[in-house]
């Protein structure tokens, strides 16, 4: 008789860096050891290792490349499961500013922690009137490679697969977004042709729009967000 298959709870979120949705599961006990035996190694290329590796397990979405996540994805991601495996509170002891001297013990609730963005970023940069470059967030190979790797060749693989990740990160994305744009343009559909019956009925537009609710918008691609060259 086979052993029962233990379920564990999925859940999504939304990366800070390009609005993508993540579905992820809790890490596991086994998973937990091998975070533990790498933070007693205090070794940062065993544990940045360590953290990868859990990640690739526990994100159930297909397609997602994580060296080439950004960094602050990585640290989203891997806050986000902490919170599901263990806890939503982490308690940490806080050395006061003011003597140094001083421990205050706060608990820090992971849920609120969220990436802030100024609603005016954006990754290009108008260098003239010809000319603006486009910029990409570091990710987490290159901050390995940056600071753990050495030595020529090994730069030169890493950025050949970083690249060769990357295109297939974003192939996957786009079919991804095609899909849900698809669902999002039939909803929006049946909401304008809810509109033109209340409006055959002579109700006016601001009654319309106090029964009928707003349009979804489509899920915009990374490379649809730039500003244009004069």
């Amino acid at each position: 008789m086979p052993l029962p298959k233990i379920n564990t709870p999925t859940y999504e979120l939304v990366l800070p860096s390009n609005g993508k949705k993540i579905k992820y599961r809790p890490f596991l006990v086994r998973e937990e050891k091998i975070l533990i035996m790498a933070l007693e190694t205090e070794n940062p290329k065993q544990i940045t290792d360590a953290v990868i590796q859990i990640l690739s397990a526990c994100i159930l979405t297909r397609g997602v490349k994580i060296d080439t996540l950004a960094t602050f994805d990585i640290e989203y991601l891997f806050l986000n499961i902490r919170a599901k495996s263990v806890g939503e509170t982490i308690k940490l002891n806080i050395l006061c500013p003011d003597d140094e001297k001083t421990n205050v013990e706060m608990d820090i609730d992971i849920d609120s922690i969220k990436v802030k963005k100024d609603k005016n970023h954006k990754n290009t940069i108008k260098l003239d009137d010809n000319l603006s470059l486009k910029l990409k967030y570091p990710s987490m190979s290159q901050f390995i490679e940056s600071n753990f790797e050495t030595g020529e060749e090994t730069i030169r693989e890493m950025t050949a697969e970083e690249l060769a990740a990357e295109e297939e990160y974003i192939r996957e994305d786009a079919l991804q977004r095609q899909a849900e744009n698809e669902e999002i343009a039939a909803h929006n559909a049946t909401l304008q042709s809810s509109r033109d019956k209340f409006a055959d009925m002579g109700l006016t537009a601001e009654e319309i729009d106090a029964i009928v609710p707003a349009d979804k918008e489509l899920r915009v691609g990374p490379d649809e967000i730039t500003e244009p060259v004069a």
